[in-house]
């Protein structure tokens, strides 16, 4: 793969938000959607399901990184998305409250 790279400032814009969803597989498919229509670059995608209940994933973008924690106990899932694109993140934001 040849990455063609791009001088930029060095910025990093953040999006932390709490989710009713705890579902890992509905998790992954929502996410996902929206890492694509974003425009984000996805370089991998890592997954761990805890033994007694909970779930954590992520994926390394080329434009920094997508992480979700699921908090079964509390109904509830942590997103954070840190992005050196502020448009990318923009945009990642309103179709997420679509």
């Amino acid at each position: 793969m040849k990455t063609n790279y791009k001088h930029i400032q060095a910025n990093i814009y953040n999006l932390q938000e709490w989710v009713l969803e705890i579902n890992p597989e509905l998790l992954k498919a929502k996410f996902e959607k929206l890492l694509q229509k974003s425009e984000f670059t996805i370089l991998a995608f890592n997954e761990h399901y805890f033994e007694q209940q909970g779930y954590t994933c992520f994926w390394l973008l080329g434009e920094s990184h997508l992480a979700i924690h699921t908090f079964p106990e509390s109904k509830k899932t942590y997103i954070e998305l840190s992005s050196c694109n502020q448009e990318k993140l923009n945009t990642f934001k309103i179709l997420m409250n679509a």
